[in-house]
């Protein structure tokens, strides 16, 4: 485990369907898999209305109905990350790390940690106080989430992991979309945003909330980032 900054390549999607960042992600992915590049990188993006059912999800958890989910143009994914069910949208900053762990000592519980962490940090900055809740992943304000976490880790042949799939900020979200799950099969915990709980009206600012990110980011992780071409 080195405890020299590393280079990370940051990459900025902006806005950008759900399966395209997918792809980019599997890609990535599957590149150090296979040995054949060892890029650390990070995905920045926001998508339009999507639901996603993780690995330890069930469709029994979105509840409404498919005329109101056509309605307001809700694509519906199942995914090969852990967690449940949730919802990506408009207003929500979402991050991708495509890590190698060995310099994170290829621990997956601690870099779940350092991913909340990073949104902890950035919430703080804006004057929101956000916590880990035990024995449930992402990011709270009370007991309401305001910042998903769910990752999937794949082992290289030397045993070293590969994460894929992240965090999901709720900035501006429009929090009415949850109504259509029961957000990570919680049904007595709610959601919430940077909005809400500031009282803001004004719209997402993505490239604010990527320079917040990115320096949290890069102090829990001791990384340096390098800004890349979408």
């Amino acid at each position: 485990m080195t405890t020299e900054a590393i280079s990370v390549r940051w990459v900025s999607l902006g806005r950008l369907a759900y399966d395209d960042a997918l792809a980019a992600q599997q890609a990535q992915s599957e590149k150090l898999l296979a040995g054949s590049g060892d890029e650390q990188t990070v995905y920045a993006v926001e998508h339009p209305p999507t639901i996603t059912i993780g690995r330890g999800g069930s469709r029994d958890h979105i509840v409404a109905p498919p005329s109101e989910l056509e309605r307001i143009d809700m694509t519906v994914r199942e995914v090969d990350r852990g967690g449940d069910v949730t919802y990506h949208g408009p207003g929500q900053f979402v991050l991708y790390p495509i890590l190698h762990l060995e310099p994170w000592g290829n621990d997956i519980g601690r870099y779940v940690r350092m991913l909340e962490e990073c949104a902890i940090r950035v919430l703080a900055e804006v004057g929101i106080t956000a916590d880990r809740m035990e024995g449930f992943p992402g990011v709270w304000v009370g007991n309401n989430k305001i910042c998903a976490i769910g990752v999937r880790a794949r082992r290289r042949p030397s045993g070293e992991f590969v994460t894929s799939h992240g965090i999901a900020l709720n900035v501006t979200t429009d929090l009415s979309h949850f109504q259509t799950i029961i957000p990570c099969g919680l049904a007595d915990k709610g959601v919430t945003s940077v909005a809400q709980e500031l009282g803001l009206t004004e719209p997402f600012d993505f490239a604010a909330w990527e320079k917040r990110m990115q320096h949290a980011f890069t102090d829990v992780f001791n990384v340096q980032l390098q800004a890349a071409a979408s």
